[in-house]
């Protein structure tokens, strides 16, 4: 701790800086999160009355912030989809599950996902995918988001280091084009400006279009990652699988790309959790994502006040699935042996 903490005069008194503000600050926001909390508050007034954070606010708004604007009576349908979408997800992460049969199971819950939110068969109502909000749609626009993105970031990637001019110009001017404007400039593109170059008559729906954007903006992200781990493979490599007689999507696929993303593990992760946080962002084109649902359970007249415990329990599902995405990351990198670890 002495070399740690107080080696130096300036280390000293930043340590004792840093103890004054953790007293100051951490006992009071304890008291405001729990010790003065109020859980089974009524109304507004009683909440205020306890000067703590009004969690009887979440309670009784959580449907709203985590289903948006879906049927009341119908929101067993979204919240098995979530279920189904995150028990995929946790699924594909055990080795034990890495066969061919993974693909069909996605296949399935997919599928699956897809008649509940829409319904109209089997006795369910039909509802319209603008009345989709909160946890659920952010998962499905995160998971096609990577599901989609990923490999057209590994083509761009492999586009950018061809051989063949047209096709490495063409990658290059894509990728270059995409990460030199930032992702609302795209959600405004593709809400405004993509079905003015539609014929007439025909037209996208706007959570595809929102979605198209993000697989966009992620896949160029992604490109240049890959990109980097390409090029930090040997040349001995690519010499050996020449010599073995193998194509190029042989020496690709068995060879170069396996070790290239075992490298890029982290960086990768980092653009994952980003494109799940930036999901977010849809909300300035009118998509009742979990932040859009949070602000209108705020604008609630009766409830009004209350918006930073809306924000902190978002807060809270976003940190649960960023972080457990992250320590997957990092047990996935020691498990592969990637020898970046420090």
């Amino acid at each position: 701790m002495r070399a740690r903490l107080f080696s130096s005069p300036l280390n000293t008194m930043l340590t004792v800086l840093i103890a004054w503000l953790l007293l100051m600050f951490v006992p009071a926001i304890v008291e405001w999160l729990f010790i003065r909390a109020n859980f089974d508050a009524t109304t507004a007034q009683e909440c205020r009355a306890s000067g703590g954070a009004c969690w009887a606010f979440i309670r009784e708004k959580h449907r709203l912030i985590l289903f948006g604007l879906y049927p009341y009576d119908e929101q067993w349908r979204p919240l098995l989809a979530t279920v189904l979408l995150v028990g995929v997800i946790i699924c594909s992460c055990i080795r034990r599950f890495w066969k061919p049969y993974l693909g069909l199971i996605w296949l399935v819950v997919l599928t699956a996902v897809a008649v509940l939110m829409w319904g109209g068969v089997f006795g369910m109502r039909y509802v319209e995918n603008d009345k989709w909000g909160g946890l659920p749609l952010t998962l499905i626009l995160s998971t096609f988001g990577i599901a989609f993105a990923f490999p057209f970031g590994l083509l761009l990637a492999l586009g950018r280091r061809s051989n063949m001019p047209a096709i490495k110009a063409i990658s290059i001017i894509y990728i270059e084009l995409i990460r030199g404007v930032p992702l609302i400039s795209l959600l405004f593109m593709s809400s405004v400006m993509l079905p003015l170059f539609l014929p007439e008559g025909f037209s996208i729906d706007k959570l595809l279009r929102a979605q198209i954007a993000l697989i966009m903006f992620a896949a160029a992200y992604i490109a240049e990652t890959v990109r980097g781990g390409l090029q930090a493979i040997p040349k001995g490599q690519y010499e050996g699988a020449d010599s073995l007689g193998l194509s190029y999507w042989q020496q690709m696929r068995k060879i170069i790309l396996p070790q290239a993303l075992r490298v890029v593990i982290p960086p990768l992760v980092g653009i994952f959790i980003s494109l799940f946080k930036d999901t977010s962002l849809v909300v300035i084109i009118g998509i009742f994502d979990l932040t859009q649902a949070a602000k209108t359970a705020v604008a609630d007249a009766a409830w009004r006040g209350f918006s930073t415990e809306a924000y902190l329990f978002i807060a809270f599902i976003y940190f649960i699935f960023c972080f457990s995405i992250s320590r997957y990351s990092q047990s996935l990198e020691r498990h592969l042996e990637t020898g970046h670890q420090r």
